[in-house]
C-alpha cells in the first residue's frame, strides 16, 4: 500500500488523511508491561488503548450544509433595525395636512406624476462563510485489521464467565448468609422486647401495687390521726365542762344577788311606770301650766289696760 500520509480539505472545507497501516502490538493474558527491547503484541483489541469504547448515539453530527455566518446574521439585523428606524422617523417628520376651517373640507384633487427609472448594477452576493475548524494537531494512526487477528471469544470469553459466575454465586452466598443473620437478630429481638415488656409490665405491677400499699398506709395514720384528735377533743372539752360547772357552782347565787342590788332584775309595771308614763306625766303638766301661766299673764295684761284707761278717764273727768 502506498503512503499517501498527508492532511488536505476537501471541496466542503473538511479535513481528510491516510496514512499507512501499521500492525497492532500485542498484549499479554495478564496485562503486563511491555519491555523496551521487546515490542507489545496485542491479541485482544479490548485491551488497545486506541480503541474508543462506548455508545455512538451520543457523537456529534456535522452538518454537511455550512451554517450562516454569525457575523453576517448580525448585520443583517442591524442593517434591518436601522430601516425601521428611519422608516418611523420618515412617518414623524412628514408634514400633515391642517383641519378644515368650520364650513369648509378637503378635496383631493389629480396631480401629475412621473415615473423615472434607471439601471443599476447586479448585486453580487457574497459567499457563504466556511465553518470555523480549528487546525488539526497530533498524528494519525489506523489499524488494519485481517480475518483472523481477532482474538477468539468462546476462549477469551471463559475466564471472564467463570470470573462473573464465581463472583455472583459469592454474592448470592453472601446474600443467603446476611438474610439468615438477620433472622437470627430479629428473631433475638423479637424474643428480648417480649422479655423486656413483660419485665416492664411486672414493674408496672409491683409500682401500683406499692403505690396503693403507702396509699393505705397513709389513709390508716391520717384515720388514726384524727380519731386521737377527737378523743383529745372530746377528753378537754368535759374537763373544761367539768371546770365550769364546779366554778359556776359557787358564782352564780353571788352573781344573782350583785345583778338584783344593782338594779338588773326589776318589775316591769314600775319600769314602764317610771320609764315611760312618768316622763309623759311631766310633760303633760308642764304644757298644762304653761297654758295657764299664758292665759294669767294674758289676763293680767288685760286688767292693766283697763285700769289705766279708767284711771285716764277719771283724770278726765276732774
Amino acid at each position: 500500500m502506498a503512503v499517501v500520509s498527508q492532511s488536505q480539505r476537501d471541496p466542503n472545507g473538511n479535513y481528510i488523511f491516510s496514512s499507512r497501516p501499521r500492525p497492532v502490538e500485542t498484549r499479554s493474558k495478564f496485562r503486563e508491561p511491555p519491555s523496551d527491547q521487546t515490542p507489545g503484541t496485542y491479541g485482544n483489541i479490548m485491551y488497545d488503548r486506541r480503541v474508543v469504547r462506548g455508545n455512538t448515539y451520543a457523537q456529534q453530527i456535522i452538518p454537511t450544509m455550512p451554517l450562516p455566518d454569525p457575523v453576517e446574521v448580525q448585520r443583517q439585523h442591524d442593517n434591518r433595525r436601522r430601516a425601521i428606524a428611519r422608516k418611523r422617523a420618515r412617518e414623524q417628520l412628514r408634514t400633515r395636512t391642517a383641519e378644515a376651517l368650520q364650513g369648509r373640507k378637503h378635496i383631493d384633487v389629480q396631480t401629475v406624476a412621473t415615473d423615472i427609472e434607471c439601471q443599476t448594477d447586479a448585486f453580487l452576493d457574497r459567499p457563504a462563510t466556511p465553518l470555523f475548524i480549528p487546525a488539526k494537531s497530533g498524528k494519525d494512526v489506523e489499524t488494519q485489521i485481517e480475518e483472523g487477528e481477532l482474538f477468539d471469544f468462546n476462549r477469551e470469553v471463559q475466564p471472564v464467565l467463570e470470573v462473573l459466575v464465581g463472583k455472583t454465586i459469592e454474592q448470592c452466598l453472601l446474600e443467603v448468609m446476611e438474610e439468615e443473620e438477620l433472622a437470627c437478630l430479629r428473631a433475638q429481638q423479637r424474643a428480648f422486647e417480649e422479655l423486656r415488656n413483660n419485665e416492664l409490665a411486672e414493674v408496672l405491677r409491683l409500682q401500683e401495687q406499692e403505690r396503693r400499699h403507702r396509699e393505705e398506709k397513709e389513709r390508716r395514720i391520717a384515720q388514726q390521726k384524727e380519731v386521737l384528735k377527737k378523743e383529745k377533743e372530746i377528753a378537754e372539752k368535759i374537763a373544761a365542762r367539768a371546770y365550769t360547772k364546779q366554778y359556776f357552782s359557787d358564782l352564780l347565787p353571788a352573781v344573782f344577788t350583785s345583778l338584783r342590788s344593782h338594779g338588773y332584775f326589776y318589775d316591769p309595771v314600775e319600769k314602764d311606770i317610771e320609764t315611760n308614763f312618768i316622763p309623759w306625766l311631766m310633760v303633760e303638766v308642764n304644757n298644762s301650766l304653761e297654758r295657764r301661766y299664758t292665759a294669767r299673764h294674758l289676763l293680767d295684761n288685760i286688767i292693766h289696760d283697763v285700769v289705766q284707761k279708767r284711771l285716764e278717764m277719771c283724770k278726765e273727768t276732774k
